[in-house]
């Protein structure tokens, strides 16, 4: 058997890349990754002075990265306490965590873990592995109770006080949180962060009139219905409120709504523009243009108007519905 090689530097940096398999030519078993639903290293969360970066995953756990948390509580090596195994494995405990000072105070529920790190796949760059985000909060609880009870000294002060800064900045952040709930202020804050995606779609006059629905979009409206196409402008009423639907519906909360504000009918029934000419030509009108090439495809890769609807919630999703999950593809 080959002798293992000596002073292995620990791994904290987020990757790993099977490092035992490389270097003691032993199998490990590959770990189960998660994929990222959002977050991205130039958006990190900044508490205490500290950036971390955060991710929240499919299954909505909200995680920091290794070498985030580390960073957040002032150590530069957290890795592994063997230098035979890294800490990514599960077998290990971060080092910082298993000297004296501090192992007293982590209790089995940390301890646990701090042993099991959650592998996952950020939208950029290589695959990564951190803790939930309430695994921070407990380690610094564990590093503030440690020094309470006289366990810290000269070379712990650092650690000791990035969990104070840490431990502030919580405690700022749930009270702001505490103070929006019991005013109201965060329904106001939704709504002002929705009138500015309004905005940023709509124009405040009327645009010239271009060209936006490409007649595939009614061709296959009436293929999928099982309808003679002819080409003619005067089409069923009922393709209005489809298109609401699988397009101003899907684009952005309340936009069929504000449209109807913006583009009201007259006492005939009848609009004096189309709603496509209320999108501002900077932002709203490509998106819109956009959003139409998207559903024409997927009228074009559907056989039937229900496997079309299902995939349209797939891709598309209506803003307030809850997506029905479905068993069998088209």
């Amino acid at each position: 058997m080959p002798k293992k090689p000596e002073n292995i530097e620990p791994i904290t940096d987020g990757t790993f890349d099977a490092v035992v398999d490389s270097v003691f030519d032993v199998p490990s078993p590959k770990p189960e990754v998660a994929t990222t639903l959002a977050g991205s290293p130039d958006k990190p969360l900044e508490i205490g002075g500290v950036k971390i970066d955060c991710y929240v995953l499919d299954d909505e756990t909200r995680v920091l990265s290794q070498r985030g948390m580390f960073n957040g509580l002032g150590i530069k090596r957290g890795g592994p306490r063997s230098e035979n195994e890294p800490s990514n494995t599960g077998a290990e405990i971060p080092r910082f965590a298993s000297q004296k000072w501090l192992k007293p105070f982590i209790d089995s529920d940390l301890e646990m873990a701090l042993k099991s790190p959650v592998f996952f796949q950020p939208p950029t760059g290589h695959m990564g592995y951190g803790y939930p985000a309430e695994v921070l909060v407990d380690v610094c609880d564990a590093i503030i109770e440690a020094q309470k009870q006289g366990a810290t000294g000269v070379k712990q002060a650092n650690m000791v006080d990035h969990a104070w800064s840490l431990i502030r900045g919580f405690a700022k952040v749930g009270i702001i949180a505490l103070v929006d709930e019991a005013t109201g202020y965060q329904e106001m804050r939704a709504k002002n962060a929705l009138a500015d995606i309004l905005e940023s779609f709509l124009s405040d006059y009327r645009q010239k009139w271009t060209k936006t629905f490409p007649d595939d979009f009614y061709r296959q409206i009436y293929r999928l219905r099982g309808w003679d196409w002819d080409g003619s402008a005067q089409r069923p009423g009922t393709i209005g409120g489809w298109t609401n639907n699988f397009v101003y519906d899907r684009l952005a909360p309340t936009l069929t709504e504000e449209l109807q504000v913006l583009n009201p009918t007259n006492s005939k029934g009848e609009r004096l523009s189309k709603h496509h000419q209320w999108f501002n030509p900077e932002f709203g009108h490509p998106q819109l243009k956009e959003h139409i090439a998207g559903v024409v495809a997927l009228m074009r890769a559907s056989s039937t108007w229900e496997g079309f609807k299902r995939s349209l919630d797939r891709a598309y999703p209506r803003y307030g519905d809850t997506l029905e999950m479905q068993l069998d593809d088209i």
